[in-house]
């Protein structure tokens, strides 16, 4: 019985341990990874995935912020062969291969985040949901906060609009 009830135990362990993670989010540029910012820390809940949010040094207004496919936010080479920031952290997490940017309420891109929203002193400092995401699917991955805001729409800008990425972490 004693072994039983140990099992029972290391099991329900290893899924609460499981449900939780943290990123150090970085400021990123064409040669790579700049400056640390501050950090994120995730953990499943009632609401989905939460994120916790501490970030100091951003610019002032609306950030369209994604989680995207692969976990490295070094810059790459364009398809014109200019160094990029962010660029191998590759495109939205859409695992279901939906091809949409609608938002993170709706059945698009799994990686739509809510956009963040950065006081004049260049800090956010909040929580955010996810429904759709889980941690043990995101680990590994990387978060991108982009230099503009998030309409999520694919009009009449790609993937909401935010443009250049200038922030990033890999989730771990």
């Amino acid at each position: 019985m004693k072994k039983i009830w140990l099992g029972l135990a290391l099991f329900l362990a290893g899924c609460y341990g499981n449900n939780k993670a943290k990123s150090e989010i970085y400021l990123i540029n064409a040669e790579g990874l700049d400056k640390n910012i501050g950090v994120i820390t995730l953990q499943d809940s009632a609401q989905g995935l939460e994120l916790d949010i501490d970030l100091q040094g951003l610019p002032a207004g609306e950030h369209g912020f994604h989680v995207h496919e692969m976990g490295d936010c070094g810059a790459a080479a364009d398809k014109d062969g200019k160094m990029t920031a962010g660029l191998k952290a590759g495109g939205h997490y859409d695992p279901d291969k939906t091809g949409e940017h609608l938002g993170p309420n709706k059945s698009g891109h799994k990686g739509d985040l809510p956009y963040l929203t950065v006081d004049a002193q260049g800090i956010v400092k909040t929580k955010i949901y996810a429904p759709h995401l889980k941690v043990k699917e995101i680990k590994g991955r990387s978060l991108m906060i982009h230099a503009g805001g998030d309409n999520y729409q694919d009009k009449p800008l790609p993937l909401g609009g935010g443009g250049a990425r200038i922030a990033c972490g890999v989730v771990k």
